[in-house]
């Protein structure tokens, strides 16, 4: 399934930073990172559901956004404004 993935950690709590650095890092390894806290990707279900659980967001004051579809052919993506590229998603 393609998914795109938004987050939104509050860095005022306690442990912001820590979370923050979590989330990051376990959606750049199986997502694109398109913007800020902004991902995407193909990924399995069952994929998903681990990388999910791995995110470990504190649901009292944290918050994540998954739109699912069953491929990228199924949604028309658009940009607007500057977009610049991760300068590491293209490595060969």
């Amino acid at each position: 399934m393609y998914i795109i993935l938004v987050y939104d950690i509050n860095l005022e709590e306690n442990e912001g930073k820590r979370v923050l650095r979590n989330a990051f890092k376990t959606c750049k390894k199986y997502l694109v990172h398109i913007q800020n806290s902004v991902f995407d990707g193909e990924i399995s279900e069952t994929g998903w559901i681990k990388r999910e659980e791995a995110l470990n967001i504190r649901k009292d004051v944290d918050s994540v956004i998954v739109f699912k579809s069953r491929s990228q052919t199924w949604l028309d993506k658009k940009f607007l404004g500057k977009i610049e590229k991760d300068k590491t998603d293209n490595f060969l």
